[in-house]
């Protein structure tokens, strides 16, 4: 089975009734997390975790199939959660599919992946799998998705509060729920006693701004602006942000950048795109200068290294998180380093 975004979002329960392997890939990283663990939640058993990286299976391609079929310790349920880059698991995913015996759950959370990849192509026409890729939201989904959950929650949100929860988000579904939540707590709001909320109400629950949220260090590092990310590194660890979370931000951002350039092509007018985003609401109007700016330094063979960086730095943050928040000081000057030499 294949799913589009729209179509997890409704059909997630039966998926996870119906199939035993997923594949979650695509540029979200946060999205694909985030639809992993939705997965988990809802298997009808899913006893304990066993964890299994990308990297295990390249070496031990036989693994993947083992696990899957081996009871744990004490005889209880497991599901196996594999954190794999591009198609590091073929091999094991071909090697589970040729086993007849009867497997648990296996969840693959594939950063640097697609629905085209060669893993993907071995489980999407298969009852039993599921293919699911997620891409960036743009201010205006994001946005729509903030009105969703405060409707869940009992908040109505009066004038531009759920753009501007959006934004100061820098497009993080997670980190809008969460601001949505403590909006909700503090009015003490639910669905059966809803409450509206303001601009004083998010102030007081010291909410991000687009001042104290992500947006500025991802400008600082895309635009270029070396001499300014000192301090904001400073603001991210004052404001106890998390570096993979910061990461997250920037790798967002460009995956904007990837569809964008896509958009406009080698000889595309990107001024003339940017203001049609805008016009559509895809782009706030306050990031307009900053994502032009940023798509002319970042364009062809420059945009795909920085990808290529960004994922090789999310993957060292993951597997050294005492360093992490110097690696990503690190990685970060590097890239403005980069973007300053346009």
């Amino acid at each position: 089975m294949k799913a589009t975004q729209k179509d997890f979002k409704g059909q997630a329960a039966r998926f996870a009734r119906e199939a035993g392997i997923f594949f979650f890939c695509g540029p979200d990283e946060a999205g694909v997390q985030d639809a992993a663990m939705q997965i988990a939640a809802l298997l009808p058993d899913p006893g304990e975790r066993v964890e299994l990286s990308g990297a295990d299976l390249r070496r031990d391609p036989v693994r993947l199939g083992d696990e899957a079929r081996s009871t744990s310790l004490f005889g209880d349920k497991r599901h196996i959660w594999v954190r794999a880059s591009g198609d590091e698991a073929h091999d094991a995913v071909e090697n589970l599919l040729a086993g007849t015996a009867e497997a648990c759950p296996v969840l693959i959370v594939a950063t640097n992946a697609t629905d085209k990849s060669r893993t993907a192509k071995l489980l999407a026409n298969r009852p039993d799998a599921l293919v699911a890729m997620f891409y960036p939201p743009d201010l205006r989904s994001l946005t729509a998705s903030v009105r969703d959950l405060a409707d869940a929650a009992g908040l109505r949100l009066g004038g531009d509060l759920a753009e501007r929860i959006a934004r100061a988000a820098a497009l993080d579904l997670r980190l809008a729920q969460s601001e949505v939540t403590k909006l909700a707590l503090y009015l003490d709001a639910s669905p059966q006693s809803p409450r509206t909320a303001d601009l004083a109400a998010l102030e007081a629950i010291g909410a991000r701004t687009e001042e104290d949220g992500l947006n500025p260090i991802v400008n600082v590092v895309l635009g270029g602006d070396v001499a300014k990310l000192p301090h904001e590194l400073r603001r991210m660890r004052d404001l106890g942000l998390n570096p993979v979370g910061v990461l997250l931000a920037v790798e967002r951002r460009a995956a904007q950048l990837a569809a964008l350039a896509a958009k406009a092509g080698p000889k595309g007018d990107i001024g003339d795109l940017i203001k049609a985003e805008v016009a559509a609401r895809r782009i706030f109007w306050k990031d307009e200068r900053d994502i032009g700016a940023q798509l002319r330094r970042w364009r062809g063979p420059r945009l795909a290294r920085l990808v290529e960086k960004l994922v090789g730095l999310h993957r060292a943050l993951l597997g050294n998180s005492q360093q992490a928040e110097l690696l990503l000081a690190q990685g970060l000057a590097e890239i403005a380093r980069a973007a300053a030499k346009r």
